[in-house]
């Protein structure tokens, strides 16, 4: 048995529920997260929408458990086992996660951001439609290309520039030929200023978008390439959008930072 806190937890829900100041919930729901408060074990259980915030889970057993848009956000999952547990748009915000198994586990527009998930266990590419920025302890080798290129995305959207190029840097190492990755570098680039190098990146885009067959987008960075390195320092002079303005201005930014497979994830207000 869970000994006596896991105890509180259940007596403090039932009583809520007695006098009906919880929202109403399925009976299995119910009883899932008093089993799991009590127990730490609920294989394949359900618990979707649960509120667990500030749970202490450590070393629970939730394999394959049906955990969607349950908030989890400060919980304690030390150790905890979530292999094959769908985890699709779970917010586990500023969670506990050292040392927990999530292989093979659904990780569909997950909240990870602020978690600390050192010595986790993760599937490679799996964090690809997570929200993980300012995770800590994320084995660099599990980040692919498109977890890095988003986070580059995500980090230019909010402003940070430096920061947005170091992750498409990040992203052109694992994946060379991704040429939106490069187009991306050389907006982020432009908008500080760096021309020739953003030049550079919009040049080398332009050829790897020729040779998959879509000319108009290899035109288009020619074009922008040859604006920059006519007049490199216009970008210097004319402010912080130089950039943005060389590719097209507003659809064109629109166009090359976007997040990738953005049609198959839509990411959440959290």
């Amino acid at each position: 048995m869970g000994g006596l806190q896991p105890r509180l937890a259940v007596l403090l829900l039932a009583s809520l529920t007695a006098f009906g100041l919880m929202p109403p919930a399925g009976a299995s729901s119910f009883d899932a997260v008093v089993r799991l408060l009590d127990t730490r074990s609920c294989k394949r259980c359900e618990l979707q929408d649960a509120d667990l915030v500030r749970a202490d889970l450590r070393d629970a057993d939730l394999r394959n458990a049906l955990l969607q848009r349950a908030n989890l956000s400060g919980a304690r999952l030390d150790g905890a086992k979530l292999g094959g547990a769908n985890l699709s748009f779970t917010s586990l915000q500023g969670a506990s996660l050292r040392g927990a198994d999530l292989r093979g586990a659904t990780l569909e527009g997950t909240d990870l951001r602020e978690a600390d998930l050192s010595g986790a266990l993760v599937d490679t590419g799996s964090l690809a439609t997570t929200h993980w920025q300012g995770a800590r302890g994320i084995d660099p080798a599990l980040q692919g290309h498109a977890e890095l290129h988003n986070a580059g995305v995500a980090a230019a959207k909010a402003g940070r520039l430096p920061e947005a190029e170091r992750f498409f840097d990040a992203a052109i190492q694992r994946d060379q030929e991704a040429a939106i990755s490069w187009v991306a570098r050389g907006i982020v680039r432009g908008e500080q200023a760096k021309t020739e190098q953003a030049a550079a990146d919009f040049s080398y885009a332009a050829q790897l978008y020729a040779t998959s067959g879509d000319l108009a987008t290899s035109e288009q960075l020619l074009e922008a390439s040859a604006k920059l390195k006519k007049d490199p320092k216009q970008g210097k002079d004319g402010g912080n959008a130089f950039g943005s303005q060389v590719v097209g201005g507003a659809m064109g930014v629109v166009q090359f930072l976007l997040p990738l497979a953005a049609k198959a994830f839509i990411p959440l207000a959290f």
